[in-house]
């Protein structure tokens, strides 16, 4: 076997907000199998790695000086299927959009209404990516990786994998331990649409559709999407940088007393509040700073407006992070990972 070998790499076309930072060893993986021949003498040298997908969640900052690993296998396999259901599995660098698709095409259904989530799917099940009532630990069966420490390919089911909103345990006690190489869906045969949550009933009525399928709702979906994201090959953008804040209920009462028409989402004892309109209320929305900036339709999106960097953006989510701690008492997370 002939081992690809890393090179100096511009990341301008790797990451969506369009900053021309580069990686000083970037390495594309074309196979699988090459992953731990390749890894194993960084490791051994105790040389950081770095794992980019996508890079629709990535905030470049500077040069990346480590091993900038990019996979990009994407082998799917049936492991097993029945009247009802279908066990499948897909390799990480397979588009998570086209991965959608992809199902809905096979007569797989359930990840509808994640259609249009940018990125790669070897990340979903770091962020446990979701949208409109779905999240995908609900159809995860088990995530593999190569874990750097022992040199070797480990399983999780989706219990071991400590799944939250956004979370998950390649997010917290694996970052940076492991490459994510392959994930598997157990998927319903038979459909059952989720239209419930957010514009997705209205658009489908807009749309004309009153029994919709599957592939009705992910178009319906990728319409709001685009209706309120914009484009990364139009403006830079990471989408949503900030996650949606879970408070008490305390908290929440106290701030829907003051703001009644507040968006606010059950979860659990708790409540979910909408972080870009805590944002907006700041007055951020749409306002320009330098050469980056906030979204004119959704708050929750910064962008760069064609010459900014990855400092300006950073230094732009802090100060909104003070300004909705400052007026709220909230502290917002951002969503997107900063290098």
């Amino acid at each position: 076997m002939t081992l690809p070998k890393p090179t100096q790499r511009s990341l301008h076309a790797h990451n969506t907000f369009g900053f021309n930072v580069r990686a000083e060893a970037f390495l594309a993986i074309d196979n699988k199998e090459e992953v731990a021949p390749l890894l194993t003498p960084y490791l051994e040298a105790d040389n950081p790695i770095r794992v980019l997908g996508g890079g629709s969640n990535i905030l470049f900052t500077q040069n990346v000086p480590h091993l900038l690993v990019h996979p990009t296998f994407k082998e799917v396999q049936v492991l097993a299927e029945t009247e009802s259901h279908v066990t499948v599995s897909v390799e990480a660098g397979f588009n998570w959009h086209q991965w959608v698709l992809y199902c809905l095409d096979q007569g797989w259904y359930g990840l509808e209404n994640l259609s249009l989530i940018p990125g790669n799917v070897g990340a979903a099940p770091i962020q446990n990516i979701g949208a409109y009532g779905v999240e995908v630990k609900d159809y995860i069966t088990w995530v593999q990786y190569f874990d750097y420490e022992s040199k070797t390919f480990k399983k999780h089911d989706t219990a071991s994998c400590q799944f939250g909103y956004r979370n998950s345990i390649f997010k917290q006690e694996l970052k940076n331990k492991v490459l994510i190489t392959e994930v598997a869906f157990t998927l319903p045969k038979k459909p059952k649409v989720n239209t419930q949550y957010g514009a997705i009933q209205s658009e489908l009525e807009r749309m004309g559709v009153v029994k919709p399928t599957p592939q009705e709702v992910s178009k319906a979906v990728i319409a709001i999407r685009e209706s309120k994201l914009p484009n990364p090959k139009e403006i830079g953008n990471a989408g949503s940088f900030f996650k949606n804040p879970v408070v008490d209920k305390k908290q929440a009462n106290t701030i829907l007393r003051d703001y009644p028409n507040a968006p606010n989402y059950p979860a659990g004892d708790q409540v979910k509040l909408a972080a870009g309109w805590l944002i907006e209320q700041c007055g951020w929305k749409g306002k320009k700073v330098g050469a980056v900036g906030v979204h004119s339709k959704q708050a929750l999106v910064l962008v760069n407006h064609g010459e900014g960097t990855g400092k300006e953006i950073y230094d732009l989510s802090q100060a909104i992070l003070e300004s909705v701690a400052a007026r709220f008492g909230i502290t917002l997370e951002r969503e997107v990972n900063v290098w």
